[in-house]
């Protein structure tokens, strides 16, 4: 499994989690930057992502909803922030209705995806940080580590087919 630790500091108001891929940063890269294979790892396996809107660059948006087991759906947004192609992006997640306008009453993310290659291998550090402790406690108790978890774990599989 690439996900090779997760931890949150609530004080902090902090997830972590740390992999490492099977292929180099270039390769992983584009699973980011190409939309049709984000949606192949972007939501747990039960969850599957569409891509709708996709601008990997600063100032771009990237939209997408997840599809749940029984047809519900679920949207999201990204705000990209910066982007330093192929070793690391940032940008604000947010949960969002179906026309892909945010959430007010629901948590905002900051993240950072870095990337850094090692003898042929990609070690990868996903940071995202919440505007309230609260805000990272309801997606908690929501799943999020465990769905990010799954979701990252895809990433292999993808890059060897």
């Amino acid at each position: 499994m690439p996900v090779t630790n997760v931890s949150h500091d609530i004080d902090a108001r902090t997830i972590t989690i740390a992999a490492e891929f099977a292929a180099p940063v270039d390769r992983i890269w584009q699973v980011y930057a190409d939309p049709r294979q984000l949606e192949k790892i972007w939501g747990p396996p039960t969850f599957p992502a569409t891509v709708v809107e996709h601008s990997l660059k600063p100032g771009g948006r990237i939209t997408y909803y997840m599809t749940g087991p029984e047809g519900e759906k679920y949207a999201g947004y990204w705000e990209v922030d910066t982007v330093d192609e192929p070793n690391e992006f940032t940008f604000r997640d947010g949960f969002a209705d179906e026309d892909f306008k945010p959430v007010e009453s629901l948590p905002v993310s900051t993240n950072t995806y870095s990337f850094r290659e090692e003898g042929g291998r990609t070690i990868a550090t996903y940071v995202s940080i919440y505007e309230t402790a609260e805000g990272l406690q309801k997606v908690l108790e929501m799943g999020v580590e465990e769905g990010a978890s799954e979701s990252i774990n895809q990433i292999d599989g993808l890059v060897a087919g």
